[in-house]
C-alpha cells in the first residue's frame, strides 16, 4: 500500500474540527480603503518585524580575506527573529525595497554610518548595521542554519508519491524552482513541498547548501479589475512574509499556521473564520481557478481530504503559512492542483 507522509504542518492546518461559523461584520473599518498599490508594499513597519535577538557584533569589512561561503565573499547574515526590513537609501524614512529574513545570507558593500549597504537575492539596499551578524560569527552561524536544496535544472520536473517513474503525480515543479530536501536514495531524492513528501529524479535538479536570501517587496502581481479591498487586503497579508510557523497560532507576527494565519488576515476586514483550512472551504463561494482574483482562498490536500489553505495574490502566487522550516512564504499556487478555491470577497 502506498503510503504518503504527512507533516505535522498538514495537521495543523486540519486542525481540531470544532462548531464553527462564517461570518461577516456590517463594520465602519470596511469603509475608506484606498487604491492604489504601495510601492514598498509594507506601511507602518518597524525596522525589524519582532525584538531582535541581537548579540552586539560589529559590522567588519573583511574584503578579498573572506573565504567565499554560500556564495558569498564578504557574507552578513540577518541576526533577528523576524526580519530586517532593507531600505532605498540609508534612512528609515527611505523606502522599503525588500526584507532579510531571520539567518538570511547577503553581500555586503559597505557601511554608511549606522547602515550596510548589501545585495541579496534581487534586492539591494540599506539595513541596520546591529542586526547583522559578520565576519567569523556570521560563517559559523551560517555553517549551523545552511539549508540543502535542490533546484529544478529542466523545463518542468514531476514530483511523484514514490521514488520510481510509474508512481502517484503530486506536482510538476517550474525550471528554477527550490526545494526542501530530505534525503537521497539510488538516484532519486526525496523533498518537502509544503509539509508534503515527495520524489523527484536526482538528473534532473542540482543539489547545493544554499543561504535564504533577502524578498523583494514586490513579489505580489494584481491583475486588472481587482478592488481597493483586494489589494488592500493582499498589501496587508504579505508584510508578514518572512515571520514564523507555528501549529496551532493565529498571530501574524509571532506565528501562526495555515488556517490561522488566514483567519486573523481576513479578521482585519470583517470576516469571521474558523480556525481549520478543512472548515473554511465551507466558508464562501466556489470558484474556478480561471476565475481567481487576490483575495480568494486556494484549498490543497490529498485527494479530496484537505490539509493546507493559502490566499491568492495574483500571477499564479499564493502567500500562506507554510512550514516551520519556511514560515509565511510566497509561492506558485499551482506547484500542485489544489482541490477547491473559494471567494470571501463579492465584488
Amino acid at each position: 500500500m502506498k503510503k504518503r507522509l504527512i507533516s505535522a504542518v498538514s495537521v495543523a492546518c486540519i486542525g481540531c474540527m470544532v462548531f464553527t461559523f462564517c461570518y461577516r461584520t456590517d463594520s465602519s473599518k470596511m469603509k475608506g480603503l484606498t487604491a492604489g498599490i504601495v510601492s514598498s508594499a509594507v506601511v507602518n513597519v518597524d525596522e525589524v518585524a519582532e525584538t531582535p535577538q541581537v548579540t552586539g557584533a560589529e559590522v567588519a569589512m573583511t574584503g578579498a580575506t573572506q573565504l567565499d561561503t554560500f556564495g558569498y565573499t564578504n557574507l552578513g547574515l540577518a541576526n533577528v527573529e523576524g526580519n530586517i526590513n532593507i531600505r532605498e537609501a540609508a534612512s528609515t524614512d527611505a523606502s522599503m525595497v525588500g526584507k532579510l529574513p531571520e539567518n538570511a545570507g547577503c553581500e555586503i558593500l559597505g557601511v554608511e554610518g549606522d547602515w550596510t549597504h548589501i545585495t541579496s537575492g534581487e534586492v539591494e539596499g540599506y539595513v541596520l548595521s546591529e542586526y547583522l551578524l559578520t565576519g567569523d560569527a556570521a560563517i559559523t552561524k551560517a555553517n549551523e542554519v545552511a539549508r540543502y536544496t535542490a533546484t529544478v535544472n529542466t523545463d518542468s520536473l514531476r514530483v511523484r508519491l514514490e521514488p520510481n517513474t510509474t508512481s502517484e503525480i503530486l506536482a510538476t515543479m517550474p525550471q528554477g524552482e527550490e526545494l526542501e530536501i530530505v534525503s537521497e536514495t539510488d538516484g532519486w531524492v526525496q523533498v518537502n513541498i509544503d509539509g508534503e513528501y515527495g520524489y523527484v529524479s536526482g538528473e534532473f535538479v542540482t543539489c547545493a547548501t544554499t543561504l535564504a536570501d533577502a524578498m523583494t517587496m514586490s513579489e505580489a502581481r494584481y491583475g486588472e479589475g481587482v478592488s481597493d479591498v483586494r489589494v488592500d487586503l493582499v498589501n496587508y497579508a504579505t508584510q508578514f512574509v518572512g515571520n514564523p510557523y507555528v501549529w496551532g497560532g493565529t498571530s501574524l507576527t509571532r506565528g501562526a499556521d495555515c488556517s490561522g494565519f488566514v483567519l486573523s488576515v481576513y479578521a482585519k476586514y470583517g470576516y469571521g473564520l474558523p480556525h481549520s483550512s478543512r472548515a473554511q472551504a465551507n466558508c464562501g463561494t466556489r470558484i474556478s481557478t480561471s476565475e481567481l482574483k487576490p483575495g480568494d482562498l486556494l484549498f490543497y490536500g490529498s485527494g479530496k481530504s484537505i490539509s493546507h489553505v493559502a490566499i491568492y495574490i495574483g500571477g499564479g502566487q499564493i502567500v500562506h503559512a507554510s512550514t516551520e522550516r519556511t514560515g509565511i512564504i510566497i509561492s506558485s499556487a499551482f506547484n500542485r492542483s489544489p482541490i477547491c478555491c473559494t471567494r470571501l470577497i463579492n465584488d
